[in-house]
């Protein structure tokens, strides 16, 4: 009762901001992907599968799986919480894969070159990066399949997976930012595109940012 009556007393023009976030969100890294899929022709080359799946994986599945829980912006707000979570894991399973494909095809990719492998920052966070979301897909495992959760709390569960997602969101988006760093992607761009570019990638992390602690915030009142 004390949630209804705080959503019924919040101003419109808040609910309205907030709706409109998450929309540009979805716009955003919609077209933050497309835009690279373009740029990286996959399927021309070896290396251009690692852009286009990189940000499939982490501007595109990871992003639309967070907002599937948004209160103004889900797809699928009308559908049980039950629901989203399933929608949720398999986007995030989608997420792994697409990461993996992205990080074999610049693995191999440098090894035909006979380049060393992960000697950069954005090297090194990639692979971090990757790895820590497939560690965090597993983890969700307990949330989908209760009887796996023995002896845990289910709410502590949500509350450690909700904070060591955003984390791992987080990384992704610095991956992103970090690769359009790259030589590959200076020189496929110029003049304010890059920036444009960079704008992206920033912009959904902080709408995610901000709605995940939002809904963190929001419990913690409602249990006060």
């Amino acid at each position: 009762m004390v949630h209804n009556k705080e959503v019924e007393s919040e101003p419109r023009v808040y609910a309205y901001t907030r709706t409109f976030s998450a929309a540009l969100t979805h716009f955003t890294c919609i077209v933050f992907t497309a835009f690279i899929a373009v740029l990286s022709r996959p399927g021309t080359s070896l290396f251009s599968w690692h852009p286009f799946c990189m940000t499939l994986a982490f501007s595109f599945f990871m992003t639309e799986a967070i907002l599937l829980f948004s209160p103004h912006g889900s797809p699928i707000k009308r559908f049980s919480h039950k629901t989203k979570g399933r929608v949720h894991w398999i986007l995030q399973c989608l997420c792994v894969c697409c990461a993996a494909l992205g990080l074999a095809a610049i693995s191999y990719n440098k090894h035909l070159n006979g380049k060393a492998h992960f000697t950069s920052w954005h090297g090194f966070l990639g692979l971090l990066t990757v790895c820590v979301v497939g560690l965090q897909s597993l983890a969700a495992l307990p949330l989908i399949y209760h009887s796996l959760a023995k002896g845990w709390s289910l709410a502590k569960l949500k509350r450690y997976h909700a904070a060591s997602g955003l984390v791992t969101y987080l990384l992704g988006s610095t991956s992103l930012l970090l690769g359009l760093s790259s030589a590959w992607f200076a020189a496929s761009v110029g003049g304010y595109t890059w920036y444009l570019s960079a704008l992206c990638p920033a912009l959904t992390a902080l709408a995610t940012m901000n709605q995940v602690t939002s809904a963190y915030m929001a419990k913690k009142r409602l249990q006060s």
